[in-house]
């Protein structure tokens, strides 16, 4: 977007943990990081280069934590960098920040953002990891109930030749869930209007079963399907993300880490993992509604990350083990684990 640019090459760039083996935070050189890392920053660092040579920007840069003030002194002493900067007509701050130091912000809920939600469920694009699958059967006459029909190529959601998806793109991440989805069908009702489909206007709250009863008008009707192609995409995807189960899911995540907060605040680590404990079910005894594995890790996650200094005793360490062990049945009782699981095993 005009605000947001990813660098997806190197998503799997990640500070070194502190511990056995991992750099203490006094050593602060490129050398001391392991020689895969080394490369990945070379790599980041010319990508950054390159970036700014394309703005014209002079940049100063301030580092926020271990790896990032490696990145920053890198970028800084980078021959081409030097050269950029006397040339560059352009000032920005550059700030650096690990992504170990708000490890809270990614696995949390508590973003009312549709684009968020959208990225977070649906399918990977294959070979992107900033794009997902659109499913675009419901825009055909082929009826399937088949989830991994593959004759039908899916949708996207970049579309930078739609300019009306583009603009409903900037929405999705700019504005509140509410407010999108209320955007979406506002381009939807102008798009079939232009193309004079038969559609009846409505208001009140937006449904996802709307949304589909405005996208089937277009499905018989070639023309306006190639005019707006991109547009629908996009529809389609708010569609299935509110449909999908693990948006209704997000709420009781969200639910769990407010409870979480208040508790943490109020008493020790023991009986907040001791609340979690029957809430870990084996793949047979799981409803819908239930957790999964994966759910209890981005769980544990926010929980060790929001708590701070953790008193260790006795009580915490018969909690943990209790706690470790579920999740050890509940992840081997596992019949089909995702790619995660497995490379976590």
């Amino acid at each position: 977007s005009a605000e947001l640019c990813l660098l997806p090459a190197l998503a799997a760039l990640f500070p070194p943990l502190p511990g056995p083996g991992g750099p203490g935070p006094e050593e602060v050189g490129l050398g001391a990081l392991p020689a895969e890392l080394r490369t990945t920053v070379r790599a980041l660092v010319g990508d950054l280069d390159a970036l700014f040579s394309a703005l014209g920007l002079r940049e100063e840069s301030f580092a926020v934590g271990v790896l990032s003030r490696v990145i920053a002194a890198e970028l800084a002493s980078y021959a081409p960098a030097r050269n950029r900067r006397r040339m560059a007509t352009n000032k920005a701050s550059v700030v650096f920040v690990d992504r170990t130091l708000d490890l809270t912000g990614a696995v949390g809920h508590h973003g009312d953002n549709l684009a968020e939600k959208i990225l977070s469920v649906l399918p990977k694009l294959p070979g992107h990891k900033t794009d997902v699958m659109v499913n675009m059967v419901e825009l055909t006459a082929l009826q399937t109930t088949d989830e991994t029909c593959g004759i039908i190529a899916p949708g996207c959601l970049a579309q930078p030749n739609d300019p009306a998806a583009k603009a409903l793109w900037e929405s999705f991440m700019n504005l509140k869930q509410k407010e999108a989805v209320m955007e979406a069908r506002r381009h939807l009702v102008e798009a079939s209007s232009r193309e004079n489909l038969p559609i009846k206007m409505s208001m009140g709250e937006v449904t996802p079963e709307q949304l589909s009863s405005y996208i089937q008008l277009f499905r018989n009707n070639l023309k306006a399907l190639e005019n707006h192609c991109g547009l629908l995409q996009l529809v389609l995807a708010t569609v299935q993300t509110l449909k999908h189960p693990q948006t209704s899911k997000w709420d009781n995540f969200l639910a769990f880490e407010r409870l979480l907060l208040q508790t943490i605040g109020e008493s020790e680590m023991p009986s907040v993992l001791n609340q979690l404990l029957p809430m870990i079910k084996p793949y047979n005894e799981r409803t819908k509604d239930d957790y999964t594995c994966e759910d209890f890790l981005v769980l544990l996650v926010y929980m060790y990350s929001v708590v701070g200094e953790i008193k260790s005793g006795k009580e915490l360490d018969t909690a943990e083990e209790e706690v470790r062990k579920a999740l050890v049945k509940a992840v081997c009782d596992e019949p089909a684990p995702s790619p995660l699981l497995q490379k976590i095993t």
